[in-house]
């Protein structure tokens, strides 16, 4: 692959394919890898000539085997002031001080290779043009591009601060329900230090050498080979739970980076498994937010029920679990 001088300077992706993508297309294999980019970003780079194959010639119909492997130059990012976009943002609470936004699955929350523009923070800087003088818009934490959920933003300095040194202290507290595959019988704690994987920068795992992480999570519900967990927070990794729950051998149903093969309970109904192989992205969602009003003082909490696919993936594995205990 010949590479520009504007390639070089980019930082390299660099992945195994796992054996379970064998016969599918290299375009959909590595928009499943990489989730915080499009598909049509990266088809755009398979026609560039950025990506790399250890077995034949990167093209996107190319249909893999498993277990090649890949390096990915992305163009560097464009060095552009965030523009103000008119995109739909569902406000759960809005004062002097702070904006809480329920932000659903596939809304990317910081402008980044791939995704300049059509984020969360772009939608910001229309809602509120003053944004723009808040380092990111506001933005104190993130949510994954296809988590949903609450996500609280600054729209003073005082409550950038604010909101910053709550979530040092853990004043500000983030409560999550995931969906994950295997049975679990009791709840507990994932204390396990989290570092970027060695070969692939977008990928987080177990090392000894990363950073404390700390997990907690209930069981909220039984299913027949599923669990519904309630999860919260200790610290705040990126992909933390995630990564806690592939380690722990309980992946989240759906995961495109961290999950392993679609688990099926037996004798499954059809409903079922098309709902469960429907689920394209991690069965996660933020649906409790409290903090301490920069402000007042006032410690504020809010809650957003789960989305409509989370509901549906509840309800059709309730439903076998409830049929096969007759």
């Amino acid at each position: 692959m010949n590479q520009t001088s504007e390639q070089k300077n980019a930082d390299a992706i660099r992945l195994q394919i796992p054996e379970e993508y064998r016969g599918k297309r290299l375009d959909a294999v590595l928009t499943a890898l990489l989730p915080d980019h499009s598909r049509s970003a990266i088809q755009k780079w398979l026609v560039q000539g950025r990506v790399a194959l250890s077995a034949g010639e990167a093209q996107k119909k190319f249909r893999v085997a498993g277990g090649e492997t890949v390096e990915i130059t992305p163009p560097a990012p464009e060095s552009l002031v965030d523009q103000p976009e008119q995109i739909p943002l569902q406000v759960v609470f809005e004062d002097e001080q702070l904006l809480v936004i329920d932000k659903p699955a596939g809304l990317v929350v910081h402008p980044g290779a791939g995704n300049a523009r059509g984020t969360l923070l772009n939608a910001l800087l229309f809602h509120r043009s003053a944004l723009a003088d808040l380092p990111r818009a506001g933005i104190v934490h993130r949510l994954d591009k296809l988590t949903s959920g609450l996500l609280v933003v600054a729209k003073t300095e005082l409550a950038r601060q604010s909101l910053g040194e709550q979530l040092k202290t853990r004043n500000l507290r983030r409560q999550y329900v995931a969906v994950v595959n295997g049975s679990m019988v009791a709840g507990g704690t994932v204390d396990a230090p989290i570092g970027r994987h060695r070969n692939d920068r977008r990928r987080m795992v177990v090392r000894g050498s990363g950073r404390p992480s700390l997990t907690h999570y209930r069981v909220r519900e039984h299913f027949r080979a599923h669990t519904a967990l309630d999860v919260s927070l200790e610290t705040g990794r990126t992909h933390q739970i995630r990564v806690h729950m592939t380690h722990i051998d309980h992946p989240l149903v759906g995961d495109p980076v961290y999950g392993r093969r679609l688990r099926v309970p037996p004798a499954a109904g059809d409903e079922l498994i098309a709902v469960l192989r429907g689920f394209r992205r991690q069965a996660l969602h933020a649906g409790k937010l409290g903090l301490e009003h920069p402000e007042s003082g006032e410690y504020l909490q809010w809650k957003s029920p789960l989305p409509d696919d989370m509901h549906q993936l509840n309800r059709a594995l309730r439903e076998d679990a409830a049929q096969h205990d007759r």
